[in-house]
């Protein structure tokens, strides 16, 4: 532990009691650098809309005074990952489509939090720059260091807006260091904002490679995807994939462990195409139960549009699963150089026989032409929590490498 490693870590995802996986990849990064650090604090700025559409907050200055006294008496800090302190701060936020809406409310209500004062910590670490990117700035100490990783995948919308862009150049010029956790990420703002292409580092997410399963899956029958239930990630498609495979191999089962606004439509379209026997929906599943389920399972599938990073990916083969995935951006950075190892890659088409193809063929391969340990241990060495901690830790300590 560095004795004078005080941190603050700012949010706009954490988990809570009523979204348990919501920013869990910031929870693995709080539990991976804690036990390096003398103090940890998180302020969790979780949003909450309010008013009609358009309408500014001043429109109720009611609504705004109580929010200020309840927040002055709702300051309990609580116990969190590592031994980390965790503060949470309900972000009054008007509902508008203003990206710079959301990123000034951030800072207010985080100002507030702190009642006036700034953040005490001489190093703050930031998650998304247009919200808490903007509040740990706006708030920091004069010589603190602040650094900020992009982990959004709808930075395409912020940047469209005029404004919101403005804010992101800024955020981007003053930040001491700059992160994202993909090369799409990375390609995107680096094409958006070229003369500041250099500022930009690329950082992991931390990984939990605690231990494999026992024995490699001699069989590749029993599917598994963890996704949510929408559009970007493609269920709908892996369904169809699935039906056909399963023509191929009758004993083939698949559980989806996510839940989302297409869940009805898709239990629908699984009874539709014969599958009930086959496919379980499995609902949300908490961070801690995502290794055990990839390793009791045969096979990851996931086959998303487009990732920034391929989190599940590797959470699969660390728990020893082979996997089937799309080349969406992140999963092709993660398994770069050990596709064949890992299982199979397939690009993101809408002829659902493309994944048929890439599943048949892996199941010619495996498992004596696959070699997931090898492809395990290859991902440990970038992204397990000691890797990733001593990154931040060079970070924090050094600064960042310009």
């Amino acid at each position: 532990m560095n004795a004078d490693r005080h941190v603050a870590v700012v949010t706009p995802w954490y988990p809570d009691p009523q979204v348990p996986y919501a920013g869990a990849f910031v929870e693995a990064q709080v539990e991976a650098v804690s036990g390096g650090c003398a103090r940890l604090d998180v302020y969790h700025l979780k949003s909450w809309s309010v008013g009609a559409v358009g309408r500014p907050l001043e429109a109720n200055p009611e609504l705004l005074d109580l929010h200020t006294r309840l927040l002055a008496r709702s300051r309990v800090p609580l116990a969190t990952a590592g031994g980390a302190v965790l503060h949470r701060v309900p972000t009054l936020t008007p509902r508008d489509t203003a990206w710079v809406t959301h990123s000034d409310a951030s800072a207010r209500w985080l100002r507030e939090a702190l009642g006036g004062e700034p953040l005490a910590a001489p190093i703050v670490h930031a998650h998304v720059p247009i919200t808490a990117g903007w509040a740990a700035l706006e708030n920091a100490r004069p010589d603190a260091k602040v650094y900020i990783t992009e982990h959004s995948s709808f930075l395409d919308r912020v940047l469209e807006q005029p404004r919101a862009r403005a804010r992101y150049e800024e955020v981007l010029e003053r930040a001491d260091g700059f992160f994202v956790v993909g090369e799409p990420l990375h390609d995107r703002i680096a094409a958006e904002f070229p003369h500041l292409a250099g500022n930009i580092e690329y950082l992991s997410n931390p990984i939990d490679f605690g231990g494999p399963r026992r024995e490699a899956p001699a069989v590749l029958h029993r599917w598994l995807s963890v996704a949510a239930l929408n559009e970007r990630k493609r269920i709908d498609y892996l369904l169809e994939a699935f039906r056909r495979c399963r023509d191929r191999v009758p004993d083939l089962t698949l559980t989806l462990a996510g839940d989302g606004k297409l869940r009805k439509d898709l239990g629908a379209l699984a009874r539709d195409l014969g599958l009930d026997d086959a496919v379980t929906f499995v609902g949300s599943v908490a961070p801690r139960e995502v290794p055990g389920l990839m390793a009791s399972h045969d096979l990851f599938v996931h086959t998303s549009r487009h990732e920034t990073f391929g989190v599940v990916v590797v959470e699969a083969l660390a728990a020893g699963t082979p996997v089937l995935v799309s080349r969406c951006g992140g999963s092709d950075q993660v398994l770069r150089g050990i596709e064949s190892e890992a299982g199979q890659l397939f690009d993101v088409d809408d002829d659902p026989d493309v994944l048929v193809a890439a599943y048949l063929e892996l199941r010619e391969r495996h498992p004596d032409k696959t070699d997931v340990p090898a492809a395990r241990e290859r991902l440990r060495a970038q992204y397990s929590y000691e890797t990733v901690a001593e990154r931040h830790f060079q970070i924090w300590d050094g600064g960042a490498d310009r």
